[in-house]
């Protein structure tokens, strides 16, 4: 977050978000929602105290990504910075889903299909 808390006008972060990144964080959401069966249903964000705290990770970032999008609206921030924060969930999400499935756990609620 350098990138966020240094201002416009000084120099730039050395360490800045680049299409690698969001490409390194795609790679990895395909390895591991690859390797559990797609999602067809609302998923609870319960599970092992591993899979939970993932999820309340993801809800964490989620509201940063929108804190983001909201200082976008007035400071514009890079592509790839925004797209890093929307993929950055996503992974957490997909992780949360393998953690509580390898343990057995299943967070799908047969109630709630999509």
């Amino acid at each position: 977050m350098s990138e966020l808390a240094t201002p416009p006008s000084a120099k730039q972060p050395a360490r800045r978000i680049s299409a690698r990144h969001v490409t390194e964080l795609e790679g990895l959401i395909d390895q591991y929602a690859g390797s559990i069966e797609p999602v067809h249903a609302f998923v609870l964000p319960r599970g092992t105290p591993a899979g939970a705290g993932l999820h309340v990770a993801r809800t964490v970032s989620r509201r940063a990504e929108r804190e983001l999008w909201n200082l976008h609206e007035e400071a514009p921030q890079r592509e790839e910075l925004l797209q890093w924060a929307n993929r950055l969930s996503d992974l957490l999400f997909a992780v949360a889903l393998v953690v509580n499935r390898t343990a057995g756990f299943a967070e799908i609620s047969p109630d709630y299909s999509v």
